[in-house]
């Protein structure tokens, strides 16, 4: 028989949450290992329950949702959308701006599908949620990364933004709050970026699938807000805050001056229309969500479940020697440095193996999140406060036998 070949298309796609390491984790479980997996952030598995509400009303609408819905989505959905940006000073859009979509990810890979040529390039952040990079390469595009800076608390470095600016550019993407850093960029950073948009004709990609998951009275700044005059697509779900990730229920809103991106919004449609819907049942959900109880807050808080989760991972790490980790201010995550003196690592994605392999603990390695470095990975903090202690012990004792040069990587 003739062999069959990938596509060459995804000679440069790479998804290390999902790749390699995380296969022969699963072939360990297979075996009978316990692995405690801190790979992704998927709050369902680790015991965070959903709003009885959101359950309520999709349980009711299903006899109503068996067929196609709108290929933009359900009236009611996307009406409570606009009210929800509508109060964050978000202007320049209706309903006929919102999309929704299976999970931000088909939105995000609709509207890069819908923009990129051959060599057009996107300015994203590194280290960065690896779908945008690629998306980008998958569409054709070439994905640019500007570097965020970990002594500034992660906040995207405003210089090597505009250095990397080219004729081929044709938008930036930001991930505020940051996955994998968990940096909530302040006012004034946003503002720079939108700037250098403002100057540069650039479209603005705003992924804030966690703008409710802050701590420590940290406030998420809507890119759109500050982008009036611009053409911005922001990026948002129920999967985080809300703890549905397996409905697939995200959105899509375009903000600003729209007349001259006609034809690019034409190609949305056209895509859009193409895939049919959204998961109709859990569309009925995002109402329901965005005008109730906000349970998230109870998480958030000093004494919640999430607050207490990310202290114990990050007091943890910063003790061990030779370890830094930056106070997540959202999101779900934590992203230790290696100092390079202490562990000279040339392979980290080999060091995320060999940590699997002796210590049963699944982490991503930084460079799988566009990090141009093998000296940080990234731990989801999502498991209860024992295992993530339990956790982060192991990878101490595996961080001792890497000094004691017991273990190379």
């Amino acid at each position: 028989m003739r062999p069959v070949s990938q596509s060459r298309k995804l000679a440069d796609i790479h998804y290390a949450i999902r790749g390699p390491v995380p296969a022969e984790a699963k072939r360990m479980e297979d075996e009978g290992h316990r692995i405690i997996k801190l790979n992704i952030g998927n709050p369902g598995p680790f015991g965070f329950e959903a709003p009885e509400g959101i359950l309520v009303d999709m349980r009711r609408q299903l006899p109503a949702s068996v067929g196609y819905s709108e290929s933009k989505g359900i009236l009611s959905a996307r009406r409570a959308i606009v009210q929800y940006y509508e109060e964050r000073g978000v202007e320049g859009f209706d309903v006929e701006d919102v999309y929704l979509g299976n999970g931000v990810s088909e939105l995000i890979t609709m509207t890069l599908q819908a923009l990129l040529d051959n060599g057009d390039e996107v300015l994203i952040p590194a280290p960065d949620y690896p779908l945008w990079t690629a998306t980008v390469s998958l569409a054709g595009g070439k994905p640019v990364h500007y570097l965020c800076d970990e002594q500034a608390d992660w906040a995207p470095d405003l210089a090597d933004i505009e250095s990397k600016i080219t004729d081929s550019t044709r938008a930036m993407v930001i991930i505020n709050p940051n996955n994998p850093t968990g940096a909530v960029y302040p006012r004034e950073v946003l503002e720079g970026m939108v700037e250098l948009a403002r100057k540069h004709q650039l479209i603005l990609m705003s992924d804030e699938i966690y703008d409710k998951i802050l701590y420590d009275g940290a406030t998420h700044v809507p890119t759109a807000s500050l982008a009036p005059d611009l053409l911005c697509l922001t990026y948002n779900g129920l999967s985080k805050s809300y703890r549905v990730a397996g409905f697939r229920s995200g959105w899509l809103v375009i903000s600003g001056p729209t007349e001259h991106a006609r034809d690019y919004i034409d190609g949305i449609e056209i895509l859009s229309n193409m895939r049919l819907c959204a998961n109709h049942p859990s569309q009925h959900a995002i109402a329901t969500a965005l005008g109730g109880r906000q349970s998230i807050e109870d998480l958030v808080m000093p004494t919640g479940r999430l607050a207490r989760q990310r202290d114990v991972t990050v007091e943890m790490l910063n003790s061990i020697p030779g370890v830094s980790c930056t106070m997540p201010k959202g999101a779900l995550y934590a992203f230790p440095r290696l100092d390079p003196k202490v562990y000279p690592i040339a392979d980290d994605e080999a060091f995320t193996l060999e940590l699997l392999k002796a210590q049963k603990v699944l982490v991503v390695q930084g460079t799988g999140l566009n990090w141009p470095h093998p000296d940080h990975f990234r731990i989801v903090t999502l498991p209860h406060e024992d295992e993530l202690a339990e956790a982060v012990g192991r990878i101490e004792t595996f961080l001792s036998s890497v000094r004691s040069g017991a273990v190379r990587v």
